[in-house]
């Protein structure tokens, strides 16, 4: 039986802000490595017996940065299912093994969060092979992690009865406090709860219809009524905003009577926070993690990324430092879990900065705010080959255009011509227009609006091959 990863791309990982942002997620980021958390994910699984093509499930926002980096792995796409709203993992991982079995007469799903860390990629492996053989007897296996110290972050799962390489479970438990995370740790008894899973996707579903069967008949309904959209699944809106939302955990494996556990020795992090990452990188001789253009200076322990400057530290201890071109932020290494209050913050005085980074990407390529002020705004833009912006038209702003490298194939009004490095061109308010780039390397260019009203929702959509409403 082949075994299907499922990859769940929900979270917006708020407590790694200001580098990970809800339009811009931790998943996709490379905090450690040359790889993206998302393709870390995928590759980890090289080796693994009987793997079929993935499904991969995320929102509508990053679909085309979802489907980027995938093609980047230079493997096949597999499915991307686009959720229209957040309904938790339980609804998400219906929806995949409705999937798979329109694909296959049954699969084992291994349903894998896109935002892990695990180093050891063989001992992995081999908790996979004990899951195998448990999810092929009919039971529902979630890994357990190994705990490494009294972690009050983390959910746990209780073992019962030893069966074979693995156990039954006896309860799955909340974050506790301190001294009961201390006491669980002293037991030998509790896992924290990694939120992976490996089961057939025909027990998921008949688990699922006995304890959530309003949930399981509008999956069905959203996998039923979707619409193939360029490379993604689109899932039926008004049938899958219907449905209940939770958790696997709370519609299944708290219920069943087949859930069982197998322990997980990995190196596992979920990467939940930046004391997290500090813990896990490596450090230089005064314990610090250093990225990017870093001096130091009589500090011991800190954490320090620099996107876009230099950045100096003398005479402080286990700070956390990160800068990004639009944000600093400044934390103590014991109350990095606070990050949270200042996106919230951020949030409710409706702050670009919560959501997007000073460089925001497009199907098309991306572009950099470099500058603004009253009347003007100046953005660094750059084009994929093969690709173009959608042909629009601006109410309150005209553009000029000066390419720095590469060709522009510019459309403006009813003239359309080629544009090469050094040469620019005028965008004048009211003009319908698009820019493509014929060539076979990126094509970046510098525009500069100006006009009485600059904002990204002054855009009249005429043509889109990517399918879009928003920009």
């Amino acid at each position: 039986m082949n075994i299907v990863p499922v990859i769940l791309l929900g979270g917006s990982g708020t407590r790694l802000w200001p580098v990970s942002r809800k339009n811009h997620p931790k998943q996709f980021l490379n905090l450690i490595g040359e790889q993206t958390l998302l393709q870390a994910t995928l590759s980890r699984l090289e080796g693994v017996e009987s793997l079929d093509s993935s499904i991969v499930l995320c929102n509508e926002e990053h679909r085309f940065t979802t489907a980027e980096q995938l093609t980047e792995m230079s493997r096949e796409l597999g499915d991307i299912i686009l959720e229209p709203v957040g309904k938790n993992t339980a609804p998400a991982v219906a929806i995949a093994a409705l999937r798979a079995l329109q694909k296959h007469d049954d699969a084992l799903l291994l349903v894998l969060p896109a935002d892990h860390i695990i180093k050891d990629k063989e001992a992995f492996h081999n908790a996979i092979t004990i899951a195998t053989k448990a999810a092929m007897d009919n039971n529902l296996v979630t890994f357990g992690i190994v705990p490494t110290k009294p972690e009050t972050g983390y959910g746990y799962i209780k073992r019962g009865k030893s069966i074979e390489n693995l156990f039954a479970v006896e309860e799955f438990v909340e974050k506790p406090n301190l001294s009961l995370a201390e006491s669980y740790i002293e037991s030998g008894d509790y896992y924290w709860n990694s939120g992976m899973f490996l089961f057939k996707a025909s027990v998921f579903l008949e688990e699922l219809k006995q304890f959530q069967p309003k949930m399981l008949d509008y999956c069905q309904k959203a996998l039923k009524k979707s619409a193939h959209d360029l490379d993604f699944i689109r899932l039926d809106k008004a049938e899958f905003t219907a449905c209940p939302s939770n958790s696997i955990d709370y519609a299944v494996m708290e219920k069943t009577n087949n859930a069982v556990v197998v322990p997980l020795d990995a190196g596992w992090n979920d990467v939940g926070s930046w004391d997290a990452l500090w813990e896990i990188e490596e450090k230089e001789k005064d314990g610090n993690v250093l990225k990017g253009d870093v001096l130091t200076h009589k500090s011991r322990d800190c954490l320090v990324k620099s996107e876009s400057r230099l950045v100096t530290l003398i005479g402080v201890n286990d700070l956390v430092v990160v800068e990004t071109k639009d944000a600093v932020l400044v934390a103590s290494k014991d109350d990095v879990q606070d990050v949270k209050v200042i996106v919230e913050q951020l949030r409710a005085d409706k702050r670009s900065e919560a959501e997007l980074h000073r460089e925001v990407y497009r199907p098309w390529g991306k572009y950099d705010s470099v500058d603004s002020g009253e009347r003007f705004q100046v953005k660094r833009i750059t084009v994929n080959p093969g690709e173009s912006t959608s042909a629009q038209m601006h109410h309150h702003r005209a553009e000029h255009w000066i390419i720095v490298s590469g060709i522009a194939e510019i459309t403006c009004d009813n003239k359309t011509f080629l544009c090469s490095e050094n040469q620019s061109a005028f965008i004048p308010q009211g003009s319908k227009h698009r820019i493509a780039n014929p060539g076979k390397l990126p094509m970046e260019m510098i525009e500069v609006q100006t006009g009485s009203y600059l904002g990204e929702d002054d855009i009249v959509r005429f043509e889109d091959q990517y399918g879009r409403s928003d920009n």
